[in-house]
């Protein structure tokens, strides 16, 4: 399932083009995933379970999915 902010806009639905879509925004734009789902309007926790279905996993230290 696609997940969408509340915009309405969706982000990639490929998990692995989802992975290296988000993985982009956080080195550039954001901090922290919450800083990013916040700005986005997207739910964490559904975010974080469609990357894990593929084993990555959100590292806050390195602030990325590994």
């Amino acid at each position: 399932m696609p997940i969408k902010n509340r915009g309405d806009n969706m982000l990639p639905n490929d998990p692995m083009i989802l992975l290296s879509y988000v993985n982009t925004k956080l080195r550039d734009y954001y901090s922290t995933l919450d800083l990013l789902c916040d700005d986005l309007n997207v739910n964490r926790e559904e975010l974080e379970q469609k990357l894990s279905a593929v084993d990555y996993r959100y590292d806050s230290k390195l602030n990325r999915f590994i």
